[in-house]
């Protein structure tokens, strides 16, 4: 029997004659190793990825030794709009997984990605987003080893979400936790707060007027490791993300079962900050930031620690900006400008959401 003739070619189109995302790029055929060969592979190569296996192999850095660790952390992107003043959700991806395993004292070495991509997303869109992904792992000098891509229906996924492992490795010297918090530490901040929420706020059109606020993401691994070699004895770093400064600082008071003293005149905010806030009825205490580093050191070691974020490009702002005491215990107090104390307490629920 003849068969009837067959109308448009029978395998999916290839990625040239697209360019927007289709279901065909998640299929794990011809149409998704183009997508990886011609669009992934442009920006995010790295030897691992050469090999074309569904894992990488990777060495540890020449003088590593038994007593170090391995740092592991990982990380989901889901930001509204996938572009802002100062970044995107590429940057975003990379610096935000950086700067996790740099708060262990670790030095940053591999990463994954993961992509879910929504039918419809444009290829200009996606290269776009690669593009600024590459550029930040250029600037951490750490390499993405590892990567999946997964297409969802149109409506699914708001153009692209990303998701990020790092891994990083320990020297053994170092002992930083959010629970090595000691009476008598000095706390630090690498500079002003409360700009990526905002940048991520404006991009939405959310504010009602425009201001010249940049997002602050960007990779601190460069700034920990200087900062780490003034001040070797360095109790906790942590990016203070989620939350902002307030809510961060509360989960270091709680695990180190200490009471954190602030002095509000000391924290470091951008006037165009504080105006948005109070337009807004935000504290922003408890903005989102994605390039900023908190620092509790002991007090001999407080002057070197700031002097070498200062001299590092993204801590040229740092700030002394508190103490560590005794009692009340698991609390952060603010001594405010005109004299009274003020209860700082942990973020009770989302403030702006889809903002990392």
């Amino acid at each position: 029997m003849k068969l009837p003739a067959m109308e448009g070619p029978v395998c999916p189109l290839p990625l040239s004659h697209h360019d927007k995302i289709v279901l065909g790029h998640g299929s794990g055929g011809r149409m998704t190793k183009e997508l990886i060969q011609k669009v992934f592979m442009t920006h995010l190569s790295s030897p691992p990825l050469l090999e074309n296996n569904d894992f990488a192999r990777l060495r540890l850095p020449d003088g590593a030794t038994a007593q170090g660790k391995l740092i592991v952390s990982t990380d989901a992107h889901i930001v509204k709009p996938l572009f802002f003043a100062g970044g995107d959700i590429g940057r975003l991806a990379i610096c935000g997984t950086v700067n996790d395993v740099s708060m262990s004292g670790a030095v940053p070495l591999y990463l994954t990605a993961s992509f879910i991509l929504e039918e419809g997303l444009s290829l200009e869109t996606l290269d776009r987003v690669l593009r600024s992904m590459k550029e930040a792992a250029d600037e951490a000098h750490v390499q993405v080893v590892a990567g999946d891509t997964k297409v969802v229906e149109k409506g699914k996924a708001d153009g692209i979400f990303i998701s990020t492992t790092g891994v990083g490795w320990l020297p053994p010297e170092y002992t930083i936790a959010g629970s090595e918090a000691k009476p008598g530490d000095i706390v630090l901040i690498s500079g002003s707060i409360g700009e990526h929420g905002i940048a991520v706020l404006e991009a939405r059109g959310e504010l009602g007027f425009e201001t010249q606020i940049q997002s602050d993401v960007a990779p601190l691994n460069h700034l920990v490791q200087s900062l780490l070699k003034a001040a070797p004895n360095t109790h906790v770093l942590r990016d203070p993300t989620r939350g902002g400064l307030a809510t961060t600082l509360n989960e270091i008071a709680q695990q180190s079962d200490v009471c954190i003293e602030l002095e509000e005149g000391a924290i470091p905010i951008q006037p165009a900050v504080l105006a948005a806030c109070e337009m807004l009825g935000f504290d922003p205490l408890y903005i989102a930031n994605e390039g900023k580093v908190i620092v509790i050191v002991p007090p001999e070691e407080a002057e070197a620690a700031l002097s070498a974020m200062r001299n590092s490009r993204y801590g040229t702002q740092a700030s002394r900006i508190g103490i560590i005491r005794e009692t009340p215990k698991k609390r952060v107090l603010l001594k405010t400008d005109i004299g009274g104390t003020r209860i700082l307490d942990m973020l009770a629920s989302e403030l702006l959401p889809r903002i990392c």
